[in-house]
């Protein structure tokens, strides 16, 4: 495995944590929740254009994973990719705990730290189903956004656009659900340093997602009839079709 594109991927999931969990964290009661998914678009913008030439710009592993089902990148280099985003993730929630419990009185459990749930840890109290369906869905749809936006012929370096404004969408739907996910990486690193209730929740944002990046893989490639030519499309190393 190149080691760039694992560098690539560890500091754009790096970015993508403390800039979105790190928005939620330290200013989300100054810019509510449309600041916070603005912020998780921005990151996944700005990422794939700095380093997604290098990488792909996946910062995700339900993203990795499908795009491995879709066709767009070698299943071998998965796992490499996902520990990668992992530690990259890991990494930002380590700055951010050190940035936030600067404050006195800041206590990291108690605040959540920008962690997922369902149930009584969802935001707003949605159930286990609701927040599982939600999950499913809003990263197969974002998986579709991004094969759509990488296919060959799609008009140059327009991809992260596409793809940051998916993802701010994606977060005006679901914060209220569940703090919004679609990104296990994410979820576990926040989870760790939250810990309590949040980790036994951790499941959840490890199988929906990745059911869900599957599923838009198998819908993009099946129900739409995607040529196999632009199933081929290039991803990694290319920036005019980065991905995040």
């Amino acid at each position: 495995m190149d080691r760039r594109k694992l560098g690539a991927e560890v500091l754009g999931t790096f970015w993508l944590v403390l800039g979105g969990c790190g928005t939620a964290v330290l200013a989300g009661e100054f810019v509510g929740n449309h600041g916070v998914s603005l912020a998780f678009g921005l990151t996944v913008l700005t990422g794939a254009y700095a380093v997604g030439h290098i990488s792909g710009g996946h910062f995700n592993p339900a993203i990795t994973l499908g795009l491995v089902v879709g066709r767009r990148f070698p299943a071998a280099d998965a796992p490499g990719y996902i520990a990668a985003q992992v530690v990259g993730a890991l990494a930002a929630a380590g700055v951010l705990a050190v940035i936030a419990t600067g404050l006195d009185g800041f206590d990291l459990k108690e605040s959540g730290f920008a962690a997922n749930g369902f149930d009584d840890l969802s935001p707003a109290g949605y159930n286990l189903l609701a927040c599982f369906v939600c999950e499913v869905v809003m990263t197969a749809l974002f998986l579709l956004v991004i094969m759509g936006a990488t296919r060959k012929g799609a008009p140059n370096g327009t991809a992260p656009v596409a793809i940051g404004l998916a993802l701010t969408l994606i977060h005006l739907i679901s914060i209220p659900v569940t703090n919004t996910s679609v990104n296990p990486a994410r979820s576990t690193s926040q989870a760790v340093f939250a810990a309590g209730d949040y980790l036994p929740q951790l499941w959840l944002f490890w199988v929906a997602p990745i059911l869900g990046g599957v599923l838009g893989a198998l819908v993009y490639r099946g129900i739409l009839g995607v040529p196999d030519e632009d199933l081929a499309a290039p991803v990694v190393g290319d920036p005019g079709q980065a991905v995040a």
